[in-house]
């Protein structure tokens, strides 16, 4: 009898998954294999100099002078003599090919999972009406002057939207703008900005239940990302005027604040109140972050979250719903927009050896991720610094972030890129348990004796 389609993909799936197994355990032999104890020691000096460099960058980041120019030598010379070692015992090959290995057995682990997966879940797409009145906020600095690159004052024009071009010249509230295009009639509001300028505009649609139109003419675009926009070509959000679909999304505030992504509290939200930041990022975070990080300057707080405290972190990012975290191909991305939770990452270094920790543990002590209805965020200051959806902002203390669930209606084109699909978390343990249930049932003979008898037609003999 053949094999079904399900039945050979099982087949496809255990096969990728016993790859994966057998590729990882190449990758970690093969060291010992030819480099013998030797290898072994080897192998031990790449990590003691992994943990080194991680400790140097917290040295560099952490220290001033003499001591910060030094610690940054040692990051840059410590990988240098690791793979002089390996190269100096003829090993460096072995290396190069554990090396693509490991990457095959990635590779492999991540097509066995993707099937078995829990993928991200899709937003429902509600099909209204286009708007009758359409009323849009154009920031002509957002990008680097996308409104203009892009014509979106002409095309918005063109399919029946009134625009308003702020002005850069002078300070121009865009809350106070929407609420005003509302008293008129507006049914739909929309902006081509940064997401702090989104946020403002979005909580009044979310007030008055109006859809909202995301325009990706802001610099990283995180929400329209999230949201499956075109983010190099923002004029084909306009579609969603003539030709779209409203996603229900979660609204995120910060105290009255909204956010459509995060809220920053301690080293990042006090970086970006510096003067020099806009213009000099690096050189301005390098000068503050000595003092920030080992807490001569800023407040000390303290995150409750639900249930759970977090005492005196030094960073603490809250998010309209949780960042993928654990994974590089997905961090950054958020698997939702309509959880209902808030994110929450905290950090918490005081030591060199706990930036090692951080790189080399799986779980490091020094991490909390997690997510909450509710996130107060208190201090020993009055005030706290927070950088809210990439903008600088003084809120007294505590500062209460929450959530409401499906409160936007955002607008957008029915035919879109989509959010690019994160691959599979690793989890070797599944790979296991798949590779051997799926090796059970592979036995001949034995999925047969296992299947459960089919059901008769209504003729009364077997199908």
């Amino acid at each position: 009898m053949s094999a079904t389609g399900s039945e050979r993909g099982q087949h496809r799936q255990a096969w990728a998954a016993r790859g994966a197994l057998a590729a990882a355990a190449a990758a970690a032999l093969l060291p010992l294999v030819y480099g013998g104890l030797g290898g072994l020691v080897l192998l031990a000096v790449a990590l003691v100099g992994l943990a080194v460099t991680a400790a140097a960058l917290w040295w560099t980041l952490s220290r001033r002078g003499v001591l910060r120019a030094a610690a940054m030598v040692l990051a840059a010379a410590t990988p240098v003599v690791v793979v002089a070692l390996f190269v100096a015992v003829g090993l460096l090959w072995v290396i190069a090919l554990s090396a693509l290995l490991w990457c095959a057995a990635v590779w492999s682990g991540r097509y066995a999972l993707r099937s078995t997966d829990l993928r991200p879940v899709r937003m429902k797409e509600h099909r209204t009406p286009p708007p009758e009145r359409p009323f849009l906020i154009l920031n002509p600095r957002s990008g680097g002057g996308k409104v203009e690159k892009f014509s979106l004052r002409e095309k918005a024009e063109r399919l029946g939207a009134r625009v308003v071009l702020l002005d850069p010249g002078q300070q121009q509230d865009v809350t106070e703008l929407a609420r005003a295009a509302v008293a008129q009639g507006a049914d739909l509001l929309g902006v081509a900005g940064g997401d702090g300028t989104q946020a403002l505009v979005a909580a009044v649609a979310a007030e008055h239940g109006l859809p909202f139109l995301v325009i990706s003419a802001g610099t990283r675009n995180h929400f329209a990302m999230d949201l499956g926009l075109d983010r190099d070509d923002p004029s084909t959000c306009l579609d969603a005027l003539t030709d779209g679909v409203e996603l229900h999304v979660d609204l995120a505030f910060a105290d009255d604040r909204p956010f459509v992504n995060n809220a920053s509290f301690g080293v990042y939200g006090a970086v970006v109140q510096e003067p020099g930041y806009r213009d000099a990022k690096v050189g301005t975070a390098l000068e503050v972050l000595p003092d920030l990080l080992t807490r001569q300057r800023g407040p000390r707080l303290t995150v409750r979250a639900d249930d759970t405290t977090l005492t005196e972190p030094q960073a603490v990012l809250v998010s309209n719903n949780a960042y993928r975290t654990g994974d590089p191909f997905g961090f950054g991305r958020r698997e939702r927009l309509n959880s209902g939770r808030l994110g929450v990452l905290a950090v918490r270094v005081d030591s060199a050896v706990e930036a090692a920790e951080l790189v080399l543990e799986p779980n490091p002590s020094g991490l909390a991720a997690l997510t909450a209805h509710e996130v107060v965020v208190e201090a020993d200051e009055a005030q706290l610094e927070v950088g809210l959806d990439g903008e600088a902002l003084l809120m007294p203390a505590p500062v209460r972030c929450r959530i409401a669930r499906r409160a936007l209606r955002v607008r957008v084109p029915r035919v879109r890129p989509g959010v690019p699909e994160a691959p599979p978390r690793l989890d070797w343990r599944r790979l296991r348990k798949l590779a051997a249930a799926v090796s059970r049932t592979a036995v001949p003979g034995r999925s047969a004796r296992t299947r459960p008898p089919v059901a008769d037609d209504k003729s009364g003999g077997p199908r």
